[in-house]
């Protein structure tokens, strides 16, 4: 099974790279390529200064994430399982000419193929469901944080993850402890509905706002904070609106979460950097 799930998810996300390279709304390469940050407020805000900093980002996709960051100023290194997003991340470094390090690994087998420590491990929205082992993924995450060093996670809230828009009411669609997997086979992306894909099958996983706090405090980590907010990255939900700062609400309702983040550290004194 698990070779399974690996496989058909890779091919997936192999097949979404040309996908989203040529998706206007959500990527929009060419406003990238033209200086354009990909980063929000909030990890901006969370994560604060990264100049000089080494920083490692797990499911990384294509790298836009990555090369805001080193374009803030660390020095950073992008991680995907993904090969067609691991050559388009490493052309788009060349070609806006900001540098930064890409390894095509899955999250599992990464202490395989990267060595070191970093400053701050770094992963954001849409990751989570793709990973069946938190525990694991913890360790990973453990593993190649420097002493002294922060682990931030923005992503979807698993809360809104099993709301869904019915008759213009909210209702819960499924069990919020139902941890998976579900294989979906769908046509499109996130980023473009109307894709038709010859790779439309993906198994996914539900993980509780718990599993995940847990996970990193079982793998040796401090948890530093964990923040909710009641709007989403994207339109989750048919009823969102789109407010001036990117961020989507469901109108006259903030009673909800749809997004989450988390800073964690790993105990001990930071190392010098030279």
């Amino acid at each position: 099974m698990a070779e399974t799930w690996l496989r058909e998810n890779r091919a997936r996300w192999n097949e979404l790279v040309a996908v989203h390279a040529r998706a206007r709304g959500t990527y929009d390469l060419e406003a990238f390529k033209a200086g354009r940050s990909t980063l929000r407020s909030v990890e901006l805000a969370e994560v604060g200064e990264v100049r000089g900093k080494s920083l490692l980002h797990l499911q990384c996709h294509f790298g836009m994430d990555t090369l805001s960051w080193a374009r803030h100023g660390a020095k950073a290194t992008g991680v995907d399982f993904a090969p067609a997003a691991i050559d388009l991340a490493r052309e788009l470094s060349v070609e806006i000419g900001v540098p930064a390090e890409f390894v095509c690994s899955n999250v599992y087998e990464l202490a395989e193929n990267l060595d070191g420590e970093f400053d701050i491990v770094f992963t954001s929205y849409g990751v989570l469901c793709w990973l069946p082992d938190l525990p694991t993924w913890a360790n990973v995450v453990a593993h190649f944080l420097a002493p002294g060093g922060v682990f931030y996670l923005v992503e979807q809230h698993p809360v809104g993850n099993v709301m869904v828009d019915r008759d213009g009411a909210l209702v819960v669609s499924e069990s919020y402890f139902d941890t998976g997997p579900v294989v979906v086979s769908a046509d499109g992306s996130y980023a473009d509905r109307n894709a038709v894909l010859q790779n439309n099958t993906s198994h996914e996983w539900q993980h509780s706002l718990s599993d995940v706090v847990n996970s990193l405090i079982e793998a040796g980590l401090r948890i530093e904070f964990v923040h909710e907010f009641p709007f989403a990255m994207f339109p989750q939900l048919a009823s969102m609106v789109e407010d001036e700062g990117g961020w989507w609400h469901v109108p006259r309702r903030d009673d909800l979460p749809f997004l989450f983040s988390l800073k964690a550290t790993r105990p001990g004194p930071p190392q010098p950097s030279y």
